[in-house]
């Protein structure tokens, strides 16, 4: 499966008075290392914007494992589960520094035409990309 990770130091302004984490910046981390994925496999958003193509998010899913702190340094990975006509799953994994799982969960995303606004297939020159990286389900 294709796999991408990137390194996060958590600010201050991501965690409440007690320097915990929000709960709802878990969500933000799995959108930075999905986009940072499909940068990396040279598919950024803005060309899929380029060919008329939106991916919202239709589903998302999140399972809290352990706290992350102020000044954290952590580890987020994204992967492709799954293509299937217009939509694609995206499984995260969020850990600190010591390996420890602070939460893992996944996305849904529908490809959709920017002047329709109807779901289209996945573009074959993303799909291409994405199967040379790995099995796909």
């Amino acid at each position: 499966m294709p796999e991408n990770q990137i390194l996060y130091r958590v600010p201050y302004a991501d965690t409440d008075q007690m320097g915990v984490v929000y709960y709802a910046n878990y969500l933000v981390f799995f959108e930075r290392v999905r986009n940072e994925f499909f940068r990396n496999i040279s598919y950024p958003y803005s060309r899929l914007e380029s060919e008329g193509v939106m991916l919202p998010v239709v589903e998302a899913h999140v399972d809290y494992k352990n706290p992350a702190y102020y000044d954290d340094l952590l580890t987020m990975t994204a992967k492709v589960a799954q293509v299937k006509g217009c939509r694609i799953r995206m499984e995260c994994e969020v850990f600190n520094e010591s390996g420890q799982v602070i939460c893992k969960g996944y996305t849904v995303h529908c490809f959709m035409s920017k002047e329709t606004r109807k779901p289209v297939r996945c573009p074959d020159s993303l799909l291409e990309k994405i199967e040379t990286l790995g099995d796909l389900q």
